[in-house]
């Protein structure tokens, strides 16, 4: 009869996730990742099989993280204010001084060519998935006439996605938020 796993398991995978968020898919080691997980190797490999699946569980985790910040994208009764809720709640992530600068997502994309397929197509789908929750709200505030009929929301979309991913990496080399605060609102003004 095998032992019981002494661990929290939610524990664990955000301790991974923290590690792969600051240093990236390939810069991470699995020493690195086991004192960060303060479990055994064995418990390691007997929970997440290789450093590949924790990597993705860990993606996963994210996403789960970012699910309340997502949702004001898709609960927004106003465009422009799901918007500039998503992006206040964004900021404060990408500059939160007690977590990685930027985002796990961010980073894993502008290391594509490292990782496996398997990964590239969880991250492009991550990838997809806001462009998709930003057009459709854009859509729903052209509806509601919010945004100008003549406005292509397909390019909208693709800006506010880029927007979203360059905060990420301005975190990381700018420390002041509010030159990202001030970006959005030039953004949404010209919605």
């Amino acid at each position: 009869m095998g032992r019981n796993k002494e661990f929290d398991h939610e524990q664990v995978l955000h301790a991974a996730t923290l590690v792969f968020w600051q240093k990236g898919y390939e810069a991470t080691s699995m020493a690195e990742l086991l004192q960060a997980m303060n479990i055994s190797r064995s418990s390691m490999y007997e929970t997440f099989i290789d450093k590949e699946h924790l990597y993705l569980q860990s993606i996963e985790h994210y996403k789960r993280l970012g699910e309340d910040k997502r949702s004001r994208l898709t609960n927004a009764s106003s465009a422009k204010e799901g918007i500039r809720a998503y992006f206040q709640k964004h900021i404060d992530g990408a500059f939160n001084p007690s977590s990685p600068r930027g985002c796990l997502i961010t980073n894993a994309i502008a290391a594509l060519d490292a990782p496996d397929e398997q990964i590239r197509e969880i991250v492009q789908k991550r990838f997809e998935d806001l462009g998709e929750a930003f057009y459709q709200l854009l859509q729903k505030g052209q509806k509601s006439g919010e945004i100008a009929a003549d406005r292509d929301l397909r390019t909208l979309s693709y800006l506010l996605l880029n927007l979203n991913h360059g905060i990420n990496i301005a975190a990381k080399v700018d420390t002041d938020r509010t030159h990202a605060e001030q970006m959005v609102e030039s953004v949404i003004v010209m919605l």
